[in-house]
């Protein structure tokens, strides 16, 4: 009698009989108890052999969806009464579009969800209503969608601590239970579904590059340039009118220049600006390495610019009004005021073997005329040798040994057999002296962290002369810390005492206003002038990322705690 009954009023309701705003409040309040009535048995019936119902294996419940909707009675979020919401229509369009941001729809269940949501558009063709367990589960479906969207889009897809040893991020967080409550109850879905994107310009900027990459690789992409020797200035070589037609497809030509088979000079200039993009040598020569880069498919391309995506997504919501941002695999430093480039230099950062770590934290004094206290590890594989072949080494290289407990001990040593000693019974820290010797060079900007790293001064500036510079024991090596020290503390103590602090043979720190320093590892990204810039992946991390968002143990929806898969009804 109560399906007659719900029948009728659907019909009546479809088909535009007068019935009242009342009545038709009623009718959905109707099919809202009902489909409540589902969605609790479902979510509390974890036995899929009991259930009457045909397994989906796709779908796994958060554990917080339970207290969601027992919160709420268990009434539907996203479907009132037979229909979709406005809001399951908002969250499926950026299911949609999740591409857009290097994400797989399908990550979200967006093809069973497409399944689902055909039924009932295909039963109101037929004026019939979705049946309860359907109407039940593919609410479910949507807020697993939901919750696994909205964390990867504030938390990113994996967790960095588990893709990489040397990776520390501040994460946003956010409350999603209360956000989606929230969204529902105001009827802001769209608005709540845009305040998840990253709120960095770089990453908008970065979104629009993938669009335009996605876009190539959809017209054929670009042309492979086939081997042969070096091109130079003028050369006849016929892969020329290739290698015009790849830069247009990049955009470092604008137009085609010739025709014909000569390297001219607009086709040379287009190729110095690839160069640049890429962390090249600018000299509009096509050497192996050139050529290598310029064979990098767009598809990798685009690969590379999702990676770099993700890694937007573990960044904090602010990056500080005024901060330094090092760029470990473009080798540059970049002081930033209001989202705008003030200063740039370049750095030297850690080899393969003792990698720049990534992370974050405050800059807070400068210390001029630095003692070099040498790290453990620097001092068990490299100095303690060198003393051990040299007693000398100590006095020829400006070193003395402190004891713990702070006092010079180099005069009491003179009757060590070196030979005997090693790393862990070294007598004391092994500390050189300040001066145009020290690889500190005259200041070193400290940023208190765990990994000990900082930005310095040093007596290697030939050094910078390199494309690759990647040298350091894992601190940054600044070229120009002139520059920045002076940008840092000019104002509060003038260029007389600047200058005077810089020729200083006595150690001596001076605080500043603490200023945010992040340390990062970009390989792609797009400069102020829209410009897209890809660089090697010289410390394998990119690799590494690859490796975790294909391995389910990293990702952050296998992290989630969840409840037993829900089965899929029959109608």
């Amino acid at each position: 009698m109560f399906k007659v009954l719900k029948m009728i009023i659907v019909f009546l309701c479809f088909w535009g009989a007068p019935v009242c705003a009342g009545q038709t409040s009623s009718v959905v309040a109707l099919f809202d108890q009902e489909t409540s009535a589902r969605i609790e048995l479902l979510l509390q019936n974890r036995d899929r052999e009991s259930a009457p119902l045909i397994s989906v294996s796709r779908l796994f419940t958060h554990e917080e969806i339970f207290k969601l909707y027992q919160q709420r009675n268990f009434l539907p979020i996203w479907i009132d009464g037979w229909q979709l919401s406005p809001a399951a229509e908002t969250l499926l369009d950026h299911l949609r579009s999740a591409g857009e941001h290097g994400l797989c729809s399908n990550d979200y269940l967006l093809a069973e969800l497409e399944g689902m949501v055909r039924i009932p558009m295909d039963f109101t063709r037929y004026i019939l209503p979705l049946a309860a367990d359907n109407r039940a589960l593919l609410d479910l479906f949507l807020s697993q969608a939901f919750l696994t969207f909205a964390t990867h889009m504030v938390e990113g897809q994996v967790d960095p601590a588990l893709a990489h040893v040397d990776w520390q991020a501040r994460r946003r967080k956010a409350d999603l239970i209360k956000l989606l409550e929230y969204a529902i109850k105001n009827r802001r879905m769209p608005q709540v579904l845009e305040d998840l994107i990253p709120p960095h310009e770089e990453y908008r900027r970065l979104v629009s590059a993938l669009s335009k990459y996605q876009w190539i690789s959809a017209t054929g992409g670009w042309p492979e340039i086939p081997p042969g020797p070096t091109i130079r200035s003028n050369d006849l070589d016929e892969r020329v009118p290739l290698l015009r037609s790849l830069l247009m497809k990049t955009g470092d030509l604008e137009q085609e220049s010739a025709s014909s088979h000569v390297y001219d000079p607009a086709t040379r200039e287009a190729m110095r600006v690839f160069q640049g993009r890429h962390g090249l040598v600018k000299d509009g020569v096509i050497g192996p390495k050139t050529l290598a880069t310029l064979n990098v498919s767009v598809e990798e391309r685009i690969r590379q610019i999702e990676l770099n995506l993700e890694r937007w997504r573990w960044m904090p919501k602010s990056l500080g009004k005024r901060h330094i941002r090092v760029n470990i695999a473009d080798f540059s430093l970049e002081v930033i005021e209001d989202g705008v480039t003030v200063m740039q230099m370049p750095v030297i950062v850690g080899t393969q073997y003792r990698k720049t770590p990534v992370f974050s934290a405050r800059m807070t004094y400068l210390e001029f005329a630095p003692y070099w206290t040498v790290p453990p590890t620097i001092l068990r594989e490299d100095k303690l040798p060198q003393i051990k072949k040299n007693p000398e080494f100590l006095q020829e290289k400006h070193f003395r040994v402190i004891s713990w407990s702070g006092e010079d001990v180099t005069n009491d040593l003179r009757g060590i057999d070196w030979r005997a000693v090693k790393a862990s019974s070294f007598p004391g820290m092994l500390r050189m002296n300040p001066g145009s010797w020290n690889p500190l060079g005259r200041v070193k900007f400290m940023f208190p962290n765990k990994f000990n790293v900082y930005l310095h001064d040093t007596n290697e500036v030939y050094l910078f002369g390199n494309n690759i510079r990647s040298f350091s024991s894992g601190c940054i090596r600044v070229k120009n810390p002139r520059a920045l020290a002076a940008y840092l503390l000019e104002k509060k103590l003038g260029q007389k005492r600047l200058q005077e602090l810089l020729a200083a043979t006595v150690p001596k720190q001076i605080p500043i206003k603490p200023l945010p320093v992040h340390i990062q590892y970009w390989t792609a990204w797009v400069d102020q002038e829209s410009i897209i810039h890809f660089r090697p992946d010289v410390y394998f991390r990119d690799l590494d990322l690859e490796v975790a968002l294909t391995e389910p143990a990293y990702r952050i929806l296998n992290q989630l705690k969840v409840s037993a898969g829900m089965p899929l009804a029959k109608n």
